[in-house]
């Protein structure tokens, strides 16, 4: 347990917020040879990431488009929040 709550603590990662909720299913992060990926829960993201410079793709559902965002920065041991995705039509 001591572990569990050692490791959750210092957590990488990269969340954020789709609007519209609904809009995407899905959230990729890509940086050279790695990647993540996480569904989207109510308009909500979270990816665990190593350190890097990332690129963030929204998978959006129709109508709307694809959201791409560039040069996430990840520092070990933080979590980035690229705040709100505004989904365009």
């Amino acid at each position: 347990m001591i572990l569990n709550s050692f490791r959750d603590k210092y957590q990488t990662s990269i969340v954020g917020r789709v609007n519209p909720v609904g809009g995407a299913n899905a959230v990729w992060a890509v940086s050279g040879r790695d990647s993540a990926t996480s569904n989207v829960v109510n308009g909500a993201f979270s990816l665990e990431a190593k350190q890097g410079i990332y690129k963030v793709v929204i998978d959006a559902v129709e109508p709307y488009k694809d959201a791409i965002l560039e040069n996430v920065s990840v520092k070990e041991g933080q979590t980035v929040d690229v705040g709100e995705i505004m989904l365009q039509k």
